[in-house]
């Protein structure tokens, strides 16, 4: 019975098959004929990818992808931040109402006085070309001196006749004088004059020439050094002279003579002690590196006879505090040891402006804090300071150390702790 039933629908089911399989097959041909032959196969299975299809989406990433962009070298972030602190206004004021005034004529320079007399020889005496900065010292003689640039070898011609009135420096009560010239801001190249020895108006009568453009006078100064030759110990400095705007002083054909009056350093009226620090400048890097190594014999400010010394430095560009750092603080001794380094980020641009001071502090738990003393470095300093300062530079990557004797009272274009609030000016 169940064989006959199989045979059955067998034969029912049969020509259906067979009429679907012949249809399949036409559709298949028809859609064969009908469509181009660039179609794509159809695929056999939809589970499975495109492999062609892959390849091509592949290679087409590997072709668009972004290339690497090249980043140029930009200024460090420490040598931005120096700039924006320098162009920062300190203390906002306004003027209001000023009125135009001309400025005074007194102790100015001025060589078309000079011109047309005398053979344009010129000659004239004046206090100084250091009217801003009378505050370092006071008069302590004359030095007599000429300008002139020869076009011939393109150079300027200082020739140094003599010093007068001279301090005594030695036990003996005379002096052994001699000059050191520079000129500033380059200090590639200085010179100095014999000694003289005790003699305190000193007749020198030497000539130097420096190398340098004529178009470049107008940027350029010339630092007269006067020092006291000591054998055995450090040569004491007895005082300086800076001429200014060297195209304005000095003439073409003739010879400019002057008298000009030699500002001495400031002298200690008490001993405050001494300092010994080093300074060490990376102009690739732009850092300036002040090492606090000792101080001794500092002022006693406790009833024990003792302090609690530590040092702060302030780095002062173009008359704005820009950075300050300070030490540990040294517990009960006049003699204190910090070997400790201060780095400051200073731009080669601006190291030309910067001037460093230093302040010797004994730190007080309950009151306020006293200054045992000061000492100021830089390029707009005189003495021992200025001097240190070109060392440093005309020496890059190498520490150079110096003992700093301290004084009470810091030069006033670099303190600011006396500086009274700006206010408006009103001009009538």
């Amino acid at each position: 019975m169940t064989y006959f039933s199989y045979r059955w629908l067998v034969s029912i089911l049969q020509p259906n098959h067979s009429a679907n399989d012949n249809s399949a097959a036409l559709v298949t041909t028809t859609l064969h004929s009908t469509e181009p032959s660039s179609a794509p196969s159809l695929k056999i299975s939809h589970s499975l990818p495109d492999i062609k299809e892959e390849l091509q989406k592949q290679v087409h990433c590997k072709k668009t992808a972004p290339t690497r962009q090249a980043t140029l070298p930009s200024v460090p972030t420490r040598h931005q931040t120096f700039q924006r602190q320098l162009h920062i206004c300190d203390v906002p004021f306004e003027i209001c109402n000023k009125a135009t005034r001309e400025s005074p004529s007194v102790g100015e320079i001025k060589p078309e006085l000079y011109k047309k007399d005398l053979g344009r020889k010129a000659s004239t005496e004046s206090n100084s070309t250091l009217e801003e900065d009378g505050e370092h010292g006071k008069p302590c003689g004359r030095i007599h001196f000429t300008l002139r640039y020869d076009q011939d070898i393109e150079g300027l011609v200082v020739r140094v006749l003599q010093a007068r009135d001279l301090p005594v420096k030695d036990f003996t009560g005379s002096s052994d004088p001699y000059v050191k010239i520079y000129l500033l801001p380059d200090r590639k190249k200085k010179f100095q004059t014999r000694v003289h020895l005790k003699n305190l108006n000193p007749v020198f009568n030497e000539t130097f020439v420096f190398g340098v453009g004529y178009n470049q006078l107008k940027s350029r100064m010339l630092q007269f050094s006067v020092y006291d030759f000591d054998r055995f110990s450090k040569h004491d400095l007895i005082g300086q002279v800076l001429v200014k705007s060297l195209a304005e002083v000095c003439d073409v054909t003739y010879e400019m003579e002057y008298i000009m009056d030699i500002m001495c350093a400031p002298q200690d009226k008490e001993n405050l002690g001494e300092l010994m620090l080093s300074l060490c400048y990376l102009p690739t890097a732009g850092r300036l590196t002040v090492t606090i190594m000792k101080a001794r014999s500092l002022k006693a400010m406790d009833i024990t006879g003792s302090s609690d010394p530590y040092v702060k430095v302030s780095l002062i560009c173009q008359g704005k505090r820009i950075k300050k750092k300070k030490t540990t603080v040294k517990k009960s001794t006049l003699n204190p040891v910090y070997n400790e380094a201060l780095v400051f980020d200073v731009p080669a641009d601006n190291i030309e402006d910067v001037n460093l001071l230093i302040k010797v502090i004994d730190y007080d738990r309950v009151g306020a804090n006293e200054m045992l003393g000061c000492c100021a470095i830089g390029n707009q300093c005189i003495g021992l300071g200025r001097d240190h300062w070109l060392k440093m530079l005309d020496t890059p990557r190498h520490p150079v150390a110096q003992w700093y004797p301290l004084v009470d009272i810091a030069p006033s274009f670099l303190d600011f702790s006396e500086q009274s609030p700006v206010k408006c000016i009103s001009i009538r």
